[in-house]
């Protein structure tokens, strides 16, 4: 009696903490959060009303305000497009010579709106149906950077600026084009893992917009917020001197919006406000940030590496890193 009374005991002590203990713990805590934010309601109000707080929460907040309604609207027509437009579409409507082919689906970007985490899922998909991957990958490069939506979004960042609208375009066309061709010439099909299905897959149509449209709003909403704060950060609480000094100089101030760009992976729909915020610096060097980014950067190298493999993704993304710079710096010294 005694041995079959103590295994529930045993059992019970295998399995942890009880629900009820944790709850308590968390409300402890949660408590004690509060007690000390009341605490400390006067140093914590002396340090939010500091100007270099107030500052970057005025670039922090303009930033968001005005790249929100662009991201909500490219999420929103990137899931109609993913959902709703079906593949075998562009297998029909590209030319059957990869050459060819390149640039048509470099050109397709301008007018299939969408930012870059839905274009890595449709590239696979283009893959997945026949498309050349030159192709596929042109389009993947080129869809975040000169759809309607981004290129509106940067005509309004920059509003006394209407050039850097088409130095955008032209750059990253030019950008992803060039990577096409340059995986027709040197690319190998072994360098690219077959792509796996889409996690949709079997959904309605209904379900499986919905579920792009709040994959998407979370995962690019996140990052704005992180560029937002970075930007507000860089403006408010940098000492100006050290930005002027990368500014100062035409080459480091191109490279280091390019390495921000790739650090701080801002979906393409609202990096032309946060570029804009960026304004010690050069327009060129702006633009960088705005042909780097949409291309490669933390979250996109990840998704290439799940989507196509990590022997694709070691060799594309430091190849499409250096051709963006360049391309970058010889267009904006002849547009800008």
């Amino acid at each position: 009696m005694t041995a079959t009374e103590s295994a529930p005991t045993r059992t019970g002590r295998g399995r942890g903490p009880d629900p009820a203990g944790r709850r308590f713990n968390s409300s402890l805590a949660l408590t004690m959060l509060l007690l000390l934010g009341v605490a400390l309601q006067g140093p914590i109000r002396r340090a939010l009303s500091g100007p270099a707080v107030q500052s970057w929460m005025t670039v922090f907040v303009a930033v968001v305000v005005q790249a929100l309604p662009f991201l909500v609207l490219g999420v929103l027509l990137s899931a109609v497009i993913a959902v709703f437009v079906p593949p075998s579409f562009f297998t029909r409507a590209l030319p059957r010579r990869t050459a060819l082919a390149v640039p048509a689906a470099g050109m397709a970007g301008a007018v299939l709106p969408g930012c870059e985490c839905a274009s890595v899922p449709v590239a696979g998909s283009l893959v997945r149906r026949g498309v050349p991957p030159a192709a596929a990958l042109a389009f993947l490069l080129s869809a975040p950077a000169v759809n309607p939506i981004v290129l509106t979004a940067t005509a309004v960042a920059f509003p006394g600026n209407p050039e850097m609208v088409l130095a955008r375009f032209v750059a990253s066309l030019l950008v992803a084009c060039t990577m096409g061709w340059l995986w027709q010439r040197l690319g190998r099909a072994e360098w690219v893992r077959p792509p796996a299905h889409p996690s949709t897959e079997g959904l309605r149509r209904g379900a499986a917009f919905w579920a792009s449209v709040r994959h998407d709003v979370m995962h690019a909403g996140g990052f704005l917020v992180i560029g937002a704060m970075a930007a507000a950060a860089l403006k408010s609480l940098v000492p100006a001197d050290w930005l002027q000094s990368a500014a100062g100089n035409p080459v480091v101030a191109i490279l280091a919006l390019a390495v921000l760009a790739v650090l701080l992976s801002i979906c393409s729909e609202a990096d032309a406000f946060v570029a804009a915020s960026l304004s010690q610096f050069s327009l060129t060097a702006r633009l960088a940030f705005l042909v780097v980014g949409p291309m490669i950067d933390l979250k996109l190298f990840a998704m290439q590496t799940a989507t196509f493999g990590r022997g694709f993704a070691v060799r594309f993304a430091p190849v499409t890193f250096v051709l963006a710079v360049l391309v970058s710096a010889v267009v904006g010294a002849v547009v800008l």
